[in-house]
């Protein structure tokens, strides 16, 4: 991490259509940055895109191509000349398959065109951490060959942990399928928030830019819709930018399960502050009408138990939870929820998907990574808030 933290960045109003005012916005980041002083013609630099899938720039789902060019081009005029691009993505992970998400999202061309080194490899090593939860993580070699990390999150909703952004998006840098095994390991959102707080002090970026001027709403990270917000921000502490998000998206910290982690750790803040911005940021206030996943509780299940079920605990959890459930209409078997799903619940049977509920650890995997949006994220009306 940085030496010293100077606060972070909100910009608005920008466009990925307008390079010129975008490419303006990065470098008054990486000003804002001390780290940044660091970067010079012999660093070696990891750009961390969000790539989760194999999915165009305009669906929103992946961090858009005209954001990481902005940030090459700081980088270039710092002198830097090696610069990776590296992620993980959800599902098997094959030097092909990342070919293609890579293709898919636009990043296969900017990299070409301007130069920076496209990591197709799958190899990973161990990292140890001295973490609360994990003590070491198996993370994508680029990782550990780099001197500067740099985080480029989107601003998105997230139907597990309410919201995704620069902490959450470190989960990439675990390798493949070895992510389900993070979902299977700690299935409940206390532990998992505590896995993702642990990971993000193994990862330790360096700088953020993240990518909020096309931001995902509803039943993220891949299921919402897109929305025009305009905004950037950046700055050197992941959990600074994270309150951020979460204030701009009215999101109580402690109630997203890693940003209560961060709390409870010490890492993080107990709330988003005025004073966390930068003299010349722009002023934070809460997106009017954002709306936040619909399986998303802000609060334990139990606290909505009527009173006469409230003896039933952890029975009524369980069924109250909110769970993954196939429309079988939109379905059309690939079989990506199958091969992503930790605990292998789901099988693909006359050319649709079928969810053993029994074995459902509630973890969403299948609805981030089905490519149709045939997966709902389903509560029973009695728990609705």
């Amino acid at each position: 991490m940085a030496e010293q933290n100077s606060g972070i960045l909100l910009q608005t109003g920008l466009s990925y259509d307008r390079p010129e005012e975008l490419a303006v916005a990065v470098e008054r980041i990486f000003a804002l940055c001390p780290s940044a002083r660091r970067l010079g013609p012999e660093s070696s630099v990891l750009l961390k895109p969000n790539l989760l899938a194999k999915h165009p720039p305009e669906h929103a789902v992946t961090t858009h191509p005209a954001v990481v060019e902005a940030v090459v081009k700081a980088l270039r005029l710092r002198g830097v000349k090696k610069i990776t691009l590296a992620d993980s993505c959800g599902g098997i992970y094959s030097e092909g398959g990342m070919r293609s998400l890579y293709r898919v999202s636009g990043l296969a061309e900017l990299c070409e065109r301007l130069g920076v080194v496209l990591w197709e490899k799958t190899t990973s090593a161990p990292r140890a951490c001295d973490g609360r939860l994990v003590h070491e993580f198996n993370l994508i070699t680029p990782v550990h060959e780099c001197d500067f990390i740099i985080d480029l999150p989107k601003f998105k909703t997230h139907v597990m942990t309410g919201m995704t952004a620069a902490v959450k998006n470190l989960f990439g840098c675990i390798p493949g399928l070895q992510k389900a095994e993070m979902h299977m390991r700690f299935p409940d959102r206390e532990r998992f928030g505590q896995m993702l707080c642990d990971l993000a002090g193994a990862v330790a970026p360096d700088m953020i830019v993240l990518d909020g001027i096309v931001g995902m709403e509803g039943d993220g990270p891949a299921g919402g819709k897109p929305r025009a917000l305009g905004l950037l921000l950046g700055g050197e502490d992941p959990w600074k930018i994270d309150l951020a998000v979460a204030s701009l998206m009215g999101l109580e910290p402690g109630k997203v399960p890693y940003l209560a982690a961060g709390i409870r750790s010490g890492v993080c803040p107990a709330a988003f502050a005025p004073s966390m911005l930068a003299e010349d940021s722009a002023p934070l206030n809460p997106i009017d009408s954002w709306k936040l996943p619909e399986s998303f509780s802000s609060l334990t299940f139990s606290d909505h138990y009527p009173v006469g079920l409230r003896w039933a605990g952890s029975l009524v959890t369980r069924l109250a939870a909110p769970r993954p459930v196939i429309r079988r209409s939109d379905c059309i078997g690939c079989g990506k929820c199958a091969e992503i799903c930790p605990g292998h619940t789901i099988r693909i049977q006359n050319g649709k998907a079928h969810i053993n509920p029994s074995g459902c650890i509630r973890c969403f995997c299948c609805h981030e990574m089905c490519p149709a949006k045939a997966i709902a994220v389903r509560r029973i009306p009695l728990f609705r808030l």
